[in-house]
């Protein structure tokens, strides 16, 4: 017989493994046969761990995979052993909308919006009443008044913008990156609006070391969300203290500029008037500005330019419907100055096709979820057991042949009442969400969308190079991975 000391390590671990197989036998059986979720169909292996659901986050394709789950299993997909996945235009308001008779709000996941506890809550992530001072103190920013007043802050960037472009591309025969021009603008008027100082991207043609860490930490949160997810958050902590990261840095420059912005003691019609006099009141400190701040550069900058992007492949590989929206911006302004943040608003079919455009890249791909708050609820008719999250997926919805004809056709003609599209269900796709949390910046958004492609189109021919006609089939990890969009432009003489 072994001595004992020899022995019983032995037993201890075999009796350790034995306890874990029964673990896991027993955690199976549950979420298979017994879990509140037992009954919303899915794929077998996903109901099990979410760890295979967050392999297809990985490979970079979980939205677009998103979408032949519903086409399978139906408007309600279980897609983890505690998550279901809808696409119905009811859902929206089921998950998202506003509540009635004392009914709870869906709670934002945590597991999703909050991945680094150790960040002071912000816009996005905030409980309930906090949220609705935050918004409050935020949306004079976003008024009609502030527009007007931001106009020629947000004007001088898109003329640099139009130089920078005649500059690059004088005889028409070198494509550009039209991924990077659009992202660099999108950062200048955001640096300005939201700290008073631009980034200098279009000035030096070249990204600025902070847009580079936004779209690092970016990536890096994705990650942080998928192990947040896991319930392994302790691993979170522990990667944050022993790796310096993005996430980190780029925190420590929005307080840097923040102070800089608080130091210079001026009143400017931008996104961080209203909290900084908060701050003063003594309703806010300064990391919570600071949080709110990171949230406005990232929200009015890196989303904004996918969607540009995503227009300007879309038109340039449909030639008609490029040739159409030109001839309505160029029949609709004499010269560059009559085209303003308020003119653009005339473009019906510039509108159209930047729907569209929401519709067949939407920049957040992803679903955004919520849990179903204390003693459940119902969705689609459905009980949905507490604690459960749940999202409607925005790639998965817009293109779902329930609710569109031709879902992957690019026709700015079915949001302008074309007969051939009368059965579409335009309430299914809701790119700003739906009710008390819908983007603040959503008229901001289509204002400056429309004001950029407006002025591009009107002062160029566009064509897409060779390399990029398939330039949409790319990975997305929670936001798209957007390679280089090369397009010849071409001035239009005048």
């Amino acid at each position: 017989m072994a001595p004992l000391g020899l022995e019983t390590p032995v037993h201890y671990v075999l009796i350790a493994c034995a306890l874990a197989g029964v673990y896991v036998v027993g955690k199976v059986f549950y979420n298979i046969f017994l879990h509140p979720l037992r009954s919303f169909p899915g794929p077998f292996l996903w109901k099990i761990s979410p760890i295979f659901r967050h392999y297809r986050l990985a490979q970079g394709d979980l939205p677009i995979y998103m979408k032949e789950l519903h086409a399978k299993y139906g408007p309600i997909v279980r897609i983890s052993p505690y998550e279901l996945a809808f696409s119905d235009p009811q859902a929206w308001k089921d998950i998202y909308g506003h509540r009635h008779n004392g009914e709870p709000e869906f709670p934002k996941y945590d597991g999703f919006y909050r991945a680094v506890d150790n960040i002071p809550r912000g816009i996005i992530n905030h409980f309930r009443e906090e949220h609705s001072l935050l918004r409050r103190q935020l949306s004079h920013g976003f008024s009609d008044r502030s527009m007007q007043l931001q106009e020629p802050i947000i004007g001088s960037y898109v003329d640099l913008l139009i130089r920078r472009l005649r500059e690059q591309c004088a005889d028409g025969s070198t494509p550009l990156n039209m991924r990077e021009w659009l992202n660099w603008t999108t950062f200048d008027v955001i640096g300005d609006l939201g700290f008073g100082s631009a980034f200098g991207c279009l000035e030096k043609s070249d990204y600025h070391p902070w847009v580079r860490l936004v779209t690092n930490s970016l990536r890096q949160t994705a990650f942080m969300m998928a192990l947040s997810d896991m319930k392994l958050k302790p691993v979170i902590r522990m990667i944050l203290k022993l790796k310096k990261l993005a996430i980190t840095d780029n925190q420590a420059l929005v307080r840097e500029k923040l102070r800089q912005r608080i130091e210079s003691g001026v009143e400017r019609p931008d996104f961080v008037e209203g909290l900084i006099k908060q701050k003063e009141k003594g309703n806010l400190d300064f990391m919570q500005v600071a949080a709110n701040s990171n949230t406005l550069i990232i929200a009015g900058s890196e989303t904004t330019a996918t969607l540009l992007s995503g227009a300007v492949y879309l038109l340039t590989t449909n030639p008609d419907k490029l040739e159409k929206l030109t001839q309505e911006v160029r029949s609709a302004f004499k010269n560059d100055d009559e085209i303003t943040l308020l003119s653009v608003g005339k473009l019906s079919y510039m509108l159209a096709c930047l729907n569209e455009s929401l519709r067949r890249y939407p920049p957040v791909p992803t679903g955004m979820p919520r849990q179903s708050p204390k003693g459940g609820a119902n969705v689609l008719g459905k009980y949905i057991a507490e604690g459960t999250v749940m999202a409607v997926w925005q790639y998965a919805i817009n293109h779902d042949a329930n609710h569109w004809t031709d879902p992957y056709a690019f026709a700015p003609e079915r949001f302008l009442g074309d007969p051939k599209y009368k059965n579409d269900k335009l309430d299914a796709m809701q790119p700003f969400s739906v009710g008390p949390r819908n983007c603040i910046g959503r008229n901001l958004a289509y204002a400056e969308m429309r004001l950029i492609l407006a002025r591009i189109i009107y002062n160029f021919d566009l064509k897409v190079a060779d390399d990029s006609r398939n330039w949409i089939n790319q990975p997305v990890y929670t936001l798209w991975d957007k390679p280089a969009l090369n397009i010849y432009l071409k001035p239009v003489a005048r």
